[in-house]
């Protein structure tokens, strides 16, 4: 009875902040896992683990009626069990979910893909994986002020006309890359589902600045602090900023209003290669558009248009959940933006599943009273489940004394980190998180992505305008030396060799437990400016990341030192970042 009041109080509190569709394909699972958990049998074994105090009571509420019942004694064999049953559970349900194929707001997206839908498991993962739920359900947020493509761009003229360059995606990468080259006189067409960006992005208010987008910004902070331990805290003297989603993609929009941009609403299912040199993209309804050029900006999961090297790094997931809420007894100061908080409020004696992914509390007061509060797991092998990051941060608050008044928005962050750069020798290009351009070690992306969008449009713009006047269109083998060229400036070697030492950080932040974190950030914000900001906005050379690593190790205390060491020795990521530092 008490877990079907919890339900029924999840339930309600989902009808807040979740658009219709999702509500119908929640409620369905919900209906189902009811079905499965609560006959005979099953129940009472159910009751007599959770008696025995399992791990099932660290669990949220999605995850309890996956858990198998644990019958061996030791933590170890519960925490693998209790995994396995999981992602077994979680397959069953998307598959329960996708025969009903609910519609999201988005027309031609469904509410829930199917596993078959990815070329392989990998792109599976850094689509959303065992929470691909909640990824979808963050992507079909009603964003009522952002205006639709459809309304503002022109419609691809299908047939007519052959395109210079289309750009499949139409986030913030893709929209600033499809403006960007219009403007240089390239006729161009995006591509993609006519969706809001609904994810809350903050950013170092001088990095926006430079980019021109500073009017973009709704809420700034004079300084950003983080908490480590109990002990005093680091304020780190830079001024922080929340981007406006709406903003944010107006001025987008508006930049491809502007050169002429003309826009299909439609998924691509794939990209064909003719023998004439064209590229023709296929895309839902038998609808083909023939161009010369095609650039694949849809995001991590792009493995259906893209071929990524073979024998790279293991994906890893940076996770967050959020929520924007109306609250009493704030213990932030409005005036300050909460970069990290890793401090243990909850001191649990008890070990449970969520002490085996360290998080932290990222924290934006947006008033004395209206904050958003976002429990985030840097990275981690396999991704933190979202309800175990909400139980989390559920009981941070409480501890502090936070008491939640309204809830005015849920979020559900899932960035893919790591993992392979795309076959460069492949004719189609790629950008922003397609292209592998998320920092491994931060999982930052657009401030990237917006700021090479017009040195990579204009370097595409030159090779095309070339070989059209020398008539290599016909030349399949002129058309992927010229892509090679484009790679080769989105991805040259020294960029190469930063991405493998970030690999290597990364890596090591996937070793280290709490402590072990804490320990390794004391030192990070101990030194000078210029270079924990570059490493944040991969600013520095790989020559500024040698001097890094030399002054990391000496203000380091011992056991971080000896961690590094062994870390370097052992771990592959060492070697293949020394590898990498000597290919010229």
């Amino acid at each position: 009875r008490g877990r079907e009041r919890e339900q029924g109080e999840r339930e309600r509190e989902i009808l807040k902040v979740r658009p219709y569709s999702t509500i119908l394909a929640l409620f369905a699972f919900s209906t189902w896992k009811r079905q499965r958990t609560l006959n005979g049998k099953k129940a009472q074994l159910l009751k007599r683990s959770y008696n025995r105090g399992s791990p099932m009571e660290c669990i949220g509420a999605r995850n309890f009626a996956a858990v198998a019942v644990s019958t061996c004694p030791t933590w170890r064999s519960r925490r693998k069990r209790l995994r396995n049953k999981q992602v077994r559970s979680i397959n069953r349900y998307s598959s329960y979910i996708s025969s009903l194929q609910v519609r999201s707001s988005a027309g031609s997206e469904s509410c829930v893909a199917e596993k078959e839908d990815f070329a392989d498991e990998e792109d599976y993962i850094k689509a959303g994986g065992s929470e691909l739920l909640f990824v979808q359900m963050q992507q079909s947020k009603n964003m009522d002020k952002q205006s639709k493509l459809a309304d503002k761009l022109p419609k691809i003229s299908i047939g007519d006309t052959i395109l210079d360059l289309v750009v499949i995606g139409c986030g913030p990468a893709g929209l600033a890359l499809a403006a960007e080259s219009a403007k240089l006189g390239l006729n161009v067409g995006l591509i993609g589902p006519d969706l809001p960006f609904t994810n809350n992005y903050g950013v170092w208010e001088d990095e926006f600045k430079d980019l021109g987008l500073e009017g973009c910004i709704e809420h700034v902070w004079r300084d950003t602090i983080v908490y480590l331990d109990d002990d005093d805290p680091i304020l780190i003297g830079r001024a922080y900023g929340r981007v406006s989603r709406h903003l944010l993609h107006e001025e987008l929009l508006n930049r491809c209003v502007e050169s002429s941009v003309s826009y299909l609403s439609s998924k691509v299912e794939r990209i064909i290669e003719a023998t004439n040199g064209q590229s023709l993209i296929e895309c839902e309804h038998n609808i083909v558009i023939p161009c010369r050029l095609a650039t694949v900006a849809s995001g991590a999961a792009s493995g259906k248009l893209l071929q990524y090297e073979v024998g790279g790094p293991r994906v890893s997931v940076q996770t967050a959940y959020g929520v924007e809420v109306e609250v009493e007894n704030n213990p932030y100061d409005p005036s300050l933006m909460v970069f990290m908080d890793y401090r243990d409020c909850v001191k649990q004696k008890v070990q449970c599943l969520g002490a085996l992914y360290p998080t932290f509390l990222y924290a934006m007061p947006m008033s004395p009273t209206r904050v958003f509060f976002e429990e985030t797991c840097l990275a981690s092998n396999d991704a933190m489940p979202f309800d175990l990051l909400k139980k989390k941060l559920m009981s941070r608050l409480e501890t502090m004394g936070v008491r939640v008044i309204k809830t005015y928005e849920e979020e559900w962050s899932y960035i893919p980190v790591g993992g392979s750069l795309p076959n460069t020798a492949q004719k189609n290009l790629a950008f922003g998180a397609a292209a592998s351009m998320v920092h491994p070690a931060t999982g930052y992306s657009v401030v990237r992505s917006l700021s090479e969008a017009p040195k990579y449009a204009s370097v595409i713009a030159n090779i095309l305008k070339r070989g059209h006047s020398k008539d290599m269109l016909t030349c399949s083998m002129s058309i992927e030396n010229i892509s090679m060229q484009a790679w080769n400036i989105l991805w040259p070697q020294e960029r190469k060799r930063q991405r493998a030492f970030f690999l290597f950080g990364l890596a090591l932040i996937l070793e280290l437990d709490i402590e072990g974190i804490r320990t390794f950030f004391h030192t990070f914000f101990r030194l000078p400016d210029w270079m924990w900001q570059g490493f944040l906005g991969s600013t520095l050379s790989s020559a500024d990341l040698v001097l890094f690593a030399f002054y990391m190790f000496v203000i380091a205390p011992n056991n971080m030192r000896m961690c590094l060491v062994r870390h370097l020795l052992s771990d592959p990521t060492g070697a293949t970042m020394i590898r990498t530092y000597l290919t010229i």
